[in-house]
């Protein structure tokens, strides 16, 4: 509504009544109007001054997490840094293994503690070993739950106060519609969002729902998945 207002307040201007052509003139506003709402922000990660940068990744269950955290990781080294990812989701032993999996496949070092019940003591561990490995950036696959519980958020703020992070991502499947504004509105509420990551775009050409989040949440979209290959995570740009 907020956007459609906007839009109707430009495009009743006088200039655009008079124009020749007021539908390219309406269309040209609309495709202003949406470039502004989707930027906004840096869309770029932000460095520490003192490595390792850390970067919490956050988000439902099967919004794509865990391939996320591996497709980050391949971009940074293609970027010249060195990353490592550490699997802090516990309550899913199948996500340690599968970022074992992508960490080989993509000569990344995972770090991960099996049977380890404490996430805190997993992301401090992880920063530690990557100072003394010399990784400049410390990818952090956090825990997601189905839907949003107290349980989950009382988690994420424990490490997000205990560790620090210098960039937290809220991770957002594309193909979930406008159940993604709900959730992105309890993370940033919960959190202190610096920018989204949307998933599974390639599944769906919609992504309308990135529009909403992006409104909700204020904070820049910084990149979009776009396949399931490990190097299909792109920049966003508005």
């Amino acid at each position: 509504k907020d956007f459609i207002a906007g839009v109707k307040e430009r495009a009743l201007d006088t200039d655009v009544l008079k124009s020749l052509t007021p539908g390219q003139q309406v269309i040209k506003i609309v495709h202003e109007e949406l470039t502004a709402l989707m930027g906004g922000g840096s869309s770029r990660l932000a460095f520490a001054g003192r490595p390792p940068t850390v970067v919490l990744l956050c988000g439902l269950q099967g919004s794509g997490k865990t391939t996320t955290a591996a497709k980050l990781a391949l971009q940074l080294r293609r970027d010249g840094r060195s990353p490592a990812i550490a699997a802090c989701d516990l309550a899913r032993p199948a996500a340690i293994d599968q970022l074992h999996v992508l960490g080989e496949q993509l000569e990344v070092p995972v770090y991960s503690e099996r049977g380890a019940k404490d996430p805190v003591k997993v992301c401090n561990d992880a920063i530690k070993i990557a100072k003394q490995q010399d990784c400049n950036i410390v990818i952090l696959d956090t825990a997601g739950r189905l839907a949003i519980d107290q349980e989950l958020m009382k988690q994420l703020q424990t490490i997000e106060s205990r560790v620090q992070p210098d960039e937290v991502l809220f991770v957002v499947d594309g193909m979930t519609g406008q159940d993604a504004v709900a959730s992105a509105a309890a993370f940033n509420e919960a959190l202190e969002l610096d920018g989204v990551i949307m998933t599974k775009l390639d599944g769906d050409t919609r992504g309308g729902a990135l529009l909403s989040v992006k409104h909700v949440t204020g904070v820049p979209i910084k990149f979009i998945g776009t396949g399931e290959h490990s190097d299909a995570l792109e920049f966003f740009t508005p």
